[in-house]
């Protein structure tokens, strides 16, 4: 239950504001990972995918958003061993965006800001909704 956790978030946040936070961070997952279906498929791919085309400079600047995640979720009080499973999602995602072509179809089906919302969600003990 979020007030079994309430008490580690900073800024005395309530069960209220935790769901609000973490439902807006899930819509800025989706965007990034699984905004857009890829036609006569049920492949998403997000502005992650198109962002991260560009060599070296998509994934750095893909990197601001990912991280932006892991930092409000330490905001709100999720532990170190969370917080270390989001970070080692981006670098897993980060490493594997340096491989041209091959990098972006793995970001593409690795979604980490997605894998890290739903992180979130289950310290939290918030359902996880499905992946569009």
């Amino acid at each position: 239950m979020i007030t079994s956790y309430a008490p580690n978030a900073t800024h005395g946040a309530n069960a209220h504001d935790i769901r609000q936070e973490v439902a807006r961070l899930r819509r800025l997952a989706t965007l990034l990972d699984a905004a857009f279906r890829i036609p006569g498929t049920k492949a998403r791919w997000g502005l992650d995918t198109l962002i991260g085309l560009l060599p070296v400079g998509g994934t750095v600047i893909m990197l601001l958003p990912s991280l932006y995640i892991v930092w409000k979720s330490w905001h709100l009080g999720v532990g170190r061993p969370v917080i270390a499973r989001m970070m080692g999602n981006i670098i897993v995602e980060a490493l594997a965006d340096l491989v041209p072509v091959l990098g972006d179809v793995f970001d593409t089906a690795f979604k980490a800001d997605l894998r890290n919302v739903a992180l979130l969600e289950q310290h939290f003990g918030l359902s996880t909704p499905r992946t569009p």
